[in-house]
């Protein structure tokens, strides 16, 4: 049995931690343990990859809107496969850097396998046990399977294998109505398939505010359609096709198409890790669970990112490495604070979001909320950017930014502007009051947004 002074399961944000131990500590001895491609979930097949893909969606969407600004012009055509290639290509470039470093590093014995605790501290990773003082729990997520009778005889995609596409889909059904789901569709859409989309909730990407999740559906429903409502019962092929059976509100729907995408959510590793061996514990979905500190029922062992399955975006979880350093290595106490976690979809429009929604700040707050409209600015109006807007939400004695809701061109941009003023010790709105915005520039909507506050 080896023994290390840490393991570090997954290469994502674990690898934070490690690089900044292994720099400062050149007699450390780490096992890292990756049963996928190094790099983590936002490299390999989430974050980076789709967004790679969808900036020439984006651009496929603005060539076509070209026309309402006196510009003629025309697609002759989109190269599917060579843009997969081309992401494939970049992120394997970036995978092989990293496996590189990795394999390099005297301090770092790579373990590319899937592993599980056997024992306390202790894992069995292919053919060796191994054994760490502290242990990193930065495991990441997978795609939820839904229970659809059918589904798996049928075949479908997930995020996992979604870059490993070569030719267009001529259909395609997405499962799901959420970010990711919203995400693919739009790129599918643009590069010329048929979308439908099928969601058991009410409304698309439920977790904004709902008038964001109107406006948008309004958008998507000009390139996709979208059910909301219905929740697929059964999937079956038929011949060349494959054939989905939902209900919901409005009785049954059969949608056919060449391929299925699902895009239900993301599910625990736990069931792969067992940590409960080494008496970590889970909760009733299998996330794991942790203290405000991040560290796990089991002292010395941490975890951070989607592991946790709070806040799944690349940036939380970069941000909870920072947490478990601090609290693990560096001998330090300090909380974790999510009261500004922000987040984009990066359709076109685009949505971004930061703190409460509105519902969820009157119940604990007096507030106002501030709302204003990108085509009664000047850049807005030169971009003939209808319907979409900008909402803030503020304490009403005391204008601590409760909350902010973007949809529209450059959201997940104009956001950060109010992020950071989140980050600041009171979180009060003053400094857009006191400062300049630029004339005309589109983050006017922003500075008008915080000008026209009501009593709510």
């Amino acid at each position: 049995m080896k023994e290390y002074d840490i393991i570090a399961i997954g290469t994502g944000s674990a690898m934070n931690i490690v690089s900044v131990l292994v720099e400062g500590q050149p007699d450390i001895k780490v096992a890292v343990v990756e049963k996928d491609d190094v790099g983590g979930i936002c490299l390999t097949r989430g974050c980076i990859p789709s967004k790679m893909l969808l900036y020439p969606a984006e651009l496929v969407k603005k060539i076509r809107e070209a026309k309402k600004f006196g510009i003629d012009v025309e697609i002759k055509g989109i190269d599917f496969a060579g843009i997969m290639r081309r992401t494939r290509e970049s992120i394997r470039h970036e995978i092989k850097m990293i496996e590189n470093g990795l394999k390099s590093s005297p301090n770092i014995d790579l373990y590319q396998t899937a592993g599980e605790f056997i024992d306390d501290y202790t894992m069995k990773v292919g053919d060796e046990v191994i054994k760490g003082e502290k242990i990193l729990l930065c495991s990441g997520s997978k795609p939820l399977i839904p229970p659809i009778e059918g589904l798996e005889e049928t075949g479908y995609i997930t995020s996992d294998d979604f870059l490993m596409m070569e030719e267009l889909p001529a259909s395609i059904a997405i499962i799901g109505g959420g970010y990711i789901a919203m995400e693919y569709g739009f790129f599918l859409a643009m590069m010329g398939a048929d979308v439908t989309v099928i969601e058991m909730l009410p409304r698309i990407v439920a977790g904004e505010e709902p008038e964001i999740s109107e406006l948008l559906q309004k958008e998507m429903e000009k390139i996709m359609k979208i059910y909301t409502g219905y929740k697929v019962k059964e999937v079956r092929k038929e011949g060349n096709m494959k054939k989905i059976i939902a209900t919901g509100k409005d009785g049954r729907i059969e949608v056919e198409a060449e391929e299925i995408i699902v895009a239900a959510g993301r599910a625990s590793n736990a069931d792969i890790l067992k940590p409960e061996k080494t008496g970590v514990k889970t909760d009733e979905n299998g996330w794991i669970v942790v203290d405000e500190y991040l560290q796990t029922t089991k002292p010395n062992i941490w975890a951070c990112g989607d592991a946790t399955g709070k806040h799944m975006f690349k940036h939380v979880a970069n941000y909870e490495s920072q947490i478990v350093y601090y609290n693990a290595f560096a001998h330090r106490r300090i909380k974790v604070d999510y009261h500004a976690v922000p987040h984009a979809i990066f359709t076109y429009p685009e949505v971004a979001g930061v703190g409460m929604k509105e519902e969820e700040a009157r119940k604990k707050d007096d507030i106002m909320v501030g709302y204003y409209l990108y085509e009664n600015t000047a850049k807005g109006e030169a971009m003939m950017a209808k319907d979409y807007f900008v909402k803030v939400i503020l304490e009403r004695n005391t204008y601590r930014i409760l909350g902010a809701h973007i949809i529209g061109p450059e959201a997940s941009i104009l956001l950060q502007e109010i992020i950071n003023l989140m980050y600041t010790d009171d979180g009060s709105a003053s400094p857009i009051y006191r400062g300049m915005h630029i004339h005309p520039a589109l983050s006017e909507v922003v500075e008008r947004a915080f000008y026209n506050l009501e009593e709510r």
